[in-house]
């Protein structure tokens, strides 16, 4: 692709394949700038659930802290496996997977050399390599499945791979900002568009391939997924902004944080 090229904003579907192929591309070709941008906020060793900062240990999402040692955890998404290092340090026995080799590079950058690193697997969150009822608990922060055409496929493979009784925690993009502008200041407060439009948000190049997809559900559709991929909905948290947080990342802000949800994390349990 020309890299003078800004790739073209649009709504149109995409298939899983494209979307997989476009989300490996982007994450390898923008991990580094990520890092560097987001890194100082999301730690080395943090667990952070979404922009608001709402935090695991704070949370406690996946259970108390203190019961999380020698759980097997599946981290969906992780990234530079910020999250996976939190629960190792809490005596967990994670796992960070994720389908880009850069971001899983940057791991490997920032555990180099320390003792009890999580285990990293380059892999695609629709087809995981791991046995039946391999782990004890999930999870994904905005990890994965904003990024699948069939959400489904994910949560019936993490279903999987998790024992009876494990649980499976997931944020994404709150479904009600997909009908406001992905802006951070005053013109991301007036809706937009449709909220009931799922129409792929996709940039592409000038050969209309994709290099980035996001897919849009809404809460019932995220719900339906959920059951449809054999969990249990135990809660639906939607973290308020907090005061302390004083940070702009892309759409979310303050402003709009104050007014509107930002995140959607929902709390899935396997029967």
């Amino acid at each position: 692709m020309n890299q003078e090229y800004e790739p073209e904003a649009t709504r149109r579907d995409a298939s899983d394949a494209e979307s997989s192929r476009a989300s490996r591309g982007w994450w390898d070709r923008h991990a580094d700038e990520y890092q560097s941008e987001h890194g100082a906020f999301l730690g080395d060793d943090r667990f952070v659930w979404g922009p608001e900062g709402l935090d695991e240990a704070e949370a406690g999402l996946l259970g108390p802290a203190a019961e999380l040692k020698g759980k097997r955890i599946l981290e969906i998404g992780a990234g530079a496996a910020q999250c996976s290092r939190w629960l190792a340090a809490q005596g967990a026995r994670p796992v960070a997977l994720d389908l880009s080799h850069r971001q899983l590079q940057h791991a490997l950058r920032i555990g180099a050399g320390a003792a009890g690193e999580p285990g990293l697997v380059e892999a695609d969150a629709g087809a995981l390599p791991f046995r039946d009822g391999a782990f004890d608990l999930a999870c994904s922060a905005y990890g994965a499945i904003p990024f699948v055409a069939e959400p489904v496929r994910v949560l019936r493979e993490v279903r999987r791979v998790l024992r009876p009784g494990g649980r499976f925690v997931f944020s994404v993009t709150h479904p009600v900002r997909w009908a406001f502008p992905d802006e951070p200041g005053p013109e991301g407060l007036s809706v937009a568009a449709s909220y009931f439009d799922r129409t792929p948000y996709v940039e592409q190049d000038e050969s209309g391939r994709a290099v980035y997809v996001e897919h849009h559900r809404t809460v019932g559709d995220r719900v339906r997924d959920v059951v449809a991929g054999g969990f249990r909905l135990v809660d639906l948290v939607e973290p308020e902004w907090p005061e302390w947080n004083a940070q702009e990342w892309g759409g979310w802000s303050p402003l709009r944080g104050n007014l509107i949800p930002g995140t959607a994390i929902f709390v899935c349990e396997a029967p």
